[in-house]
């Protein structure tokens, strides 16, 4: 028998996990670990609340967590409770896959005022992340800016322009709704450093803003090439343009506007002891495709700033560390360690882009380690025994499905679910 502790229960966690499982059988245990009592990471804390479709792979997963070869062990945390080198003496494979939750910085003055947040912090806030359930982020102005130009900063765009009717079928906790459904904002700037054929929006994403009750998203005509030069564009890039296009053609005649600000280099963001505008640089695009400053400043109205430009990964005690992720040759760290996802690539890709990732290093690990050889670790035994003289108290597959359970039975009407924002709440819900 051999034993594979997978740290983070995200998409990349569980595909390892599927992958590991098909290629051992009957000869492999594999347990997911990871720091909250609940499974899923990016589906349930990072996938947008209405985006339920999205949301429904975690039925894939449920199938790999009911495997009779594979374990869900949560709240437990690597580095406090259990470090890397005792997971290593106890199974024959570690991989890390914890993902990437912290937002990356502008860099400029000004981003640390009140009122400027990041990604990670507003999307964990209207997903009950525990972590950022008291953000409270200010919602009292007429005036929003989201930095960036990716899929995360339409997310967010999205969010703060909907209206309480449109958040029905979703599962976004009730602190957010609440707290939405009172907003004062009416103007919401996207800005993005380059140009509408340098974006990261996918065509899904983006068709959604011109269906909205409430507002409506604004661009610029002069901001586009002629339109014959989308034509080399890959496909889904060249629909995303087609439809950016196509906003220019909307009445203007909603109480919200969604402005896109090409060519916008956020330079500074100021305000009296809080946020009350960005200052941005007009950018131009070099011979190479890069931004670069033409010297011409303006100043977007802001009392709340949300910098969507990408995330980093947790380092980890003794495990090397670069660029916002695990320094890694195609997913091997070292011997009998492997990273997969966020962790291992930085944050690109979908949540099906960690599939293939994830088969690709458990091939990695059947080829190191055979399925018909013995192995002396004791794994999951070992690992409960070492928690529990330490006071810990981990959670399994089946404490998920009472605090699943019990959030279901909470949910307002037309929703799936009422999510605990609280780690004592869920645990509550155990009786512990």
């Amino acid at each position: 028998m051999r034993h594979f502790a997978i740290v983070g229960s995200g998409p990349a966690g569980f595909y390892t996990a599927e992958a590991l499982e098909k290629a051992y059988g009957e000869a492999g245990r594999i347990d997911i670990l990871d720091r909250y009592p609940v499974p899923y990471g990016l589906i349930r804390f990072g996938v947008a609340p209405d985006h339920q479709s999205l949301k429904a792979v975690s039925k894939r997963y449920d199938k790999v967590a009911e495997s009779a070869g594979v374990d869900f062990i949560g709240n437990v945390t690597i580095g406090r409770d259990v470090s890397v080198a005792e997971l290593l003496g106890l199974y024959d494979a570690v991989i890390l896959a914890t993902g990437a939750p912290h937002d990356r910085k502008l860099g400029i003055p000004g981003e640390d005022l009140p009122g400027v947040v990041g990604s990670a912090e507003f999307v964990g806030w209207y997903n009950g992340h525990p972590e950022f359930a008291d953000l409270d982020p200010p919602l009292g102005g007429s005036h929003a800016a989201v930095v960036g130009n990716g899929n995360v900063a339409l997310d967010c765009a999205r969010i703060l322009a909907k209206t309480r009717h449109e958040f029905e079928g979703s599962d976004i906790v009730g602190h957010a709704l609440d707290a939405l459904d009172g907003s004062a904002i009416r103007t919401i700037t996207i800005l993005g450093r380059r140009g509408p054929h340098q974006i990261a929006m996918t065509p899904k994403e983006l068709g959604e803003l011109g269906q909205l009750e409430a507002a409506v998203p604004v661009v610029d005509p002069a901001d586009f090439p002629p339109v014959e030069a989308d034509e080399p564009l890959e496909p889904g890039l060249r629909k995303s343009v087609t439809l950016l296009r196509g906003f220019a053609d909307l009445a203007d005649d909603k109480r919200k506007r969604m402005v896109f600000d090409f060519f916008a280099k956020p330079v500074r963001i100021e305000g009296d002891g809080k946020v009350e505008r960005i200052i941005v640089e007009r950018t131009e695009l070099d011979e190479k495709g890069a931004a670069r400053g033409t010297g011409e400043t303006y100043e977007v109205p802001a009392s709340l700033v949300i910098t969507a430009i990408g995330y980093s990964t947790s380092p980890i005690a003794e495990v090397p560390f670069e660029g916002g992720k695990f320094v890694n040759q195609a997913g091997r760290i070292a011997d009998r360690l492997y990273a997969v996802g966020w962790a291992r690539r930085g944050p690109t890709g979908t949540i099906g882009t960690n599939r293939p990732d994830g088969y690709e290093v458990a091939d990695q690990i059947a080829a190191a380690i055979p399925a018909e050889s013995e192995s002396d670790r004791e794994g999951a035994a070992g690992l409960k025994r070492l928690l529990e003289s330490r006071g810990v108290m981990p959670t399994d597959y089946d404490d998920w499905r009472r605090i699943e359970e019990t959030e279901v039975s909470r949910a307002r009407p037309g929703s799936p679910r009422e999510k605990f924002v609280r780690h004592e709440d869920w645990l509550k819900v155990l009786g512990r």
